[in-house]
């Protein structure tokens, strides 16, 4: 989700909800602590050089339990890190600590803000030897498309 998006889908809620992918809330008493800008330059595994940017939130929760983040609060939040930081529209992403500090994409389901869960991938599969994933045969499965027909001794 990008950050024009958020900004569009907060006027029209009462409150400011965010769930994980598997289900489980956030405590509702949590804060948005950050609101920034993260640049990443590197080079992959394949040579070539990279610059992402994203609009980083960081949630925290504190034991101040009667808490709660308004949608305008969270909307003047983000008003006053484009006016001061120079934050532009970009991917948000969203930082949460469960066992340790997690990194997230941001949703909407209609209601709520689901934190996706972040997966790593290769960005120069071509250049590094990662092998194309073959598809798997279940046993069992008789195969009609086979140039040696089944039972027939070619193979």
């Amino acid at each position: 989700m990008k950050l024009s998006e958020i900004k569009n889908i907060l006027p029209t809620l009462d409150n400011v909800e965010f769930q994980l992918e598997n289900g489980t809330f956030v405590p509702e008493h949590f804060h948005v602590t950050e609101v920034g800008v993260v640049t990443k330059h590197f080079i992959d595994c394949g040579g070539t050089i990279r610059n992402e940017q994203v609009v980083n939130f960081q949630l925290w929760n504190a034991n101040d339990f009667e808490h709660r983040l308004k949608p305008t609060k969270l909307l003047n939040i983000i008003k006053l890190s484009e006016e001061k930081l120079g934050v532009e529209d970009a991917e948000i992403e969203v930082e949460y600590q469960s066992e340790t500090i997690g990194k997230y994409d941001l949703d909407f389901n209609g209601k709520t803000f689901v934190l996706r869960n972040k997966t790593t991938a290769c960005l120069a599969q071509d250049a590094c030897g990662v092998p194309v994933q073959k598809q798997k045969a279940n046993v069992g499965e008789t195969q009609t498309s086979s140039c040696c027909p089944p039972n027939s001794g070619c193979c």
